[in-house]
């Protein structure tokens, strides 16, 4: 619990920056830890969390979006301003950037500031770890990973840690120093030597667990086609359904989503033209309203549209991680 701030005297908050909320040091099981405590309670009605509006600017796919939410049962309320440029990149800059900001839940005072991009890293892999929890086989040994950037390192450490039987890793971007860098990053952390595949479908054909983490985009390219993915496969599309063909899609035995007015609202801006029947939401399967994979055959996918709930889940661990370590800077309100 984040004790309230004081009643008398002056108001500070704590700004951390992305290297502080780094240095803060909290790990990726702690973070899948808080993610799914946040589903449950979810899933049991106990969170405020409207779908979040945005704007648009410019031309293409960018987008900024405001994510409010309140969890009461973790004492946690908060907003992340977060916006995602696919042609940032180009100009050398992260695709995803934003802030966060958490209040005291007894008074509404705002107590922090901090960088949102390690969180929205981190907790959008936990959820589809939590996912993988209810919808992959535990048995399942070969992880795919279309796309390499922050999303694809991120989903190998948080997959790793709910299904250490993933030993064999494929890897394909279009970059080729992008991957390169993947893989060298992956063997060092995991100590697994990663397969770079030449195209999508050598990525994806036998794999037991399929992430796509490219940009979102609102025309989908349609990369995985038909027939590639395996009966008995679990995919977490984390660019919503950017990478999949219709007719991939159509043969999938169970489709999740992590909210569905949310990804209702999305719909109606055009996104998910061709998605199949929802079966449930994240919370659903992890308050056992709703079951998640019944026979070792069934196709399934978690299309996790990326929650304020996650992120203020986890931005208390956060925070007293680095209260503790005596990170940041204190700022007058």
């Amino acid at each position: 619990m984040i004790p309230s701030p004081a009643v008398s005297g002056p108001l500070t908050i704590r700004y951390l920056s992305r290297a502080d909320v780094e240095a803060a040091g909290v790990t990726i099981g702690e973070v899948i830890d808080a993610v799914q405590t946040g589903f449950l309670e979810k899933g049991n009605g106990r969170v405020e969390m409207p779908p979040k509006p945005g704007v648009h600017p410019g031309e293409g796919d960018n987008f900024i979006h405001a994510m409010p939410a309140s969890i009461p049962g973790l004492d946690a309320v908060g907003i992340k301003w977060i916006s995602g440029y696919p042609g940032n990149q180009a100009r050398g800059l992260p695709y995803i950037t934003g802030l966060l900001i958490l209040n005291d839940p007894a008074t509404g005072v705002p107590i922090s500031v901090m960088d949102a991009t390690w969180i929205t890293g981190v907790r959008t892999a936990a959820a589809s770890a939590v996912s993988a929890r209810h919808l992959a086989r535990p048995e399942s040994s070969v992880l795919a990973i279309l796309a390499c950037g922050v999303q694809g390192t991120f989903h190998v450490d948080a997959l790793r840690a709910v299904l250490p039987t993933l030993t064999t890793i494929r890897a394909y971007d279009p970059d080729p120093g992008r991957v390169a860098a993947f893989a060298a990053g992956v063997h060092s952390r995991h100590g697994i030597d990663v397969t770079i595949a030449r195209d999508a479908e050598a990525a994806v054909r036998g794999a037991d667990v399929i992430v796509t983490s490219g940009p979102i985009l609102r025309t989908p390219h349609a990369s995985i086609k038909a027939g590639w993915m395996a009966p008995g496969a679990f995919a977490s599309a984390v660019d919503f359904d950017s990478y999949w063909d219709r007719a991939a899609l159509r043969e999938l035995d169970l489709f999740t989503t992590d909210d569905v007015p949310q990804l209702e609202h999305f719909r109606e801006m055009g996104y998910f033209a061709s998605i199949p029947p929802i079966h449930a939401d994240l919370g659903q399967l992890v308050a056992g309203s709703r079951p998640g994979r019944t026979t070792a055959d069934q196709r399934t996918m978690a299309c996790n549209l990326g929650l304020a709930l996650d992120d203020i889940a986890v931005a208390p661990l956060v925070l007293r991680a680095a209260e503790a370590k005596g990170l940041g800077t204190i700022l007058p309100l």
